[in-house]
Formats: structure tokens, sequence, C-alpha cells
């Protein structure tokens, strides 16, 4: 299965879940939701990965956790917010660049749409 395979079920998930469970929970309620329900459509889901970095030729064990790594294909970053700012879109792609994973999605739980809350970031090209 490739990046967008994965990223249109993701995509699918994340509005039902939103549309069942409503806005405005815990970014931890739609983490562990969404992870099973991956899970349950037959993908590999890991939850807050840590992702080492290195700095100045030093290695860090812990630079990031990764809300969700689908398929170890694609990155999902999570939120719960009212508006989401440009701030959280450049952690996905900096989050991207650091894991060389190369699709990733934003997903703001806190939106009155789902479908306005999915910011979708390429590392590179697909």
């Amino acid at each position: 299965m490739n990046e967008n395979e994965i990223g249109t079920i993701v995509v699918d998930e994340a509005i039902y879940l939103h549309k069942a469970l409503g806005p405005g929970l815990l970014e931890s309620v739609y983490e562990v939701v969404l992870a099973r329900r991956l899970a349950k459509r037959g993908l590999n889901v890991q939850r807050q990965v840590p992702v080492p970095i290195e700095f100045e030729g030093e290695h860090f064990e812990e630079g990031f956790r990764a809300n969700l790594i689908v398929e170890g294909k694609v990155l999902l970053e999570l939120k719960s917010v009212e508006k989401v700012n440009n701030a959280h879109k450049k952690q996905v792609l900096t989050y991207l660049k650091l894991t060389g994973i190369k699709l990733g999605y934003l997903l703001n739980f806190g939106e009155e749409l789902m479908k306005q809350g999915i910011t979708r970031t390429i590392n590179g090209t697909l």
C-alpha cells in the first residue's frame, strides 16, 4: 500500500471519527480511537513514537514524539484546537524531514467540520 492509499484511509477514518465523537475532546482521545480504527482496517499503527535527532554531531534520543505513524509511511499529528496556525503546519514538515517520511497529515479535531481541519503535507515528492 502506498502513501496516498494510506492517506485516503486516514482521511476517511478521521472524518468518521469527528462525526461520531464531535469536536473538542482531548487530542489523546482522538489518537487512541483513530489508532484502533486504523488497526482494524489492517494498518500497522504506532503511537507516540520517539524520534531521535542529531544536532552538531550529537545524538539525542528524544527529539520529539510522533503522535501516529501508519505503516512506517505516513505521519499524523493530531490537534484539538479552535484553529491551527502556521507553527503547527511547520511542525509537521519538520517531523517529516527528521523522520524521512514523505507524507504527513495535520488533523485538527477542534474544527466544526473535519474537512476544514485536514492539512496534507509532502516532504519532497511522492
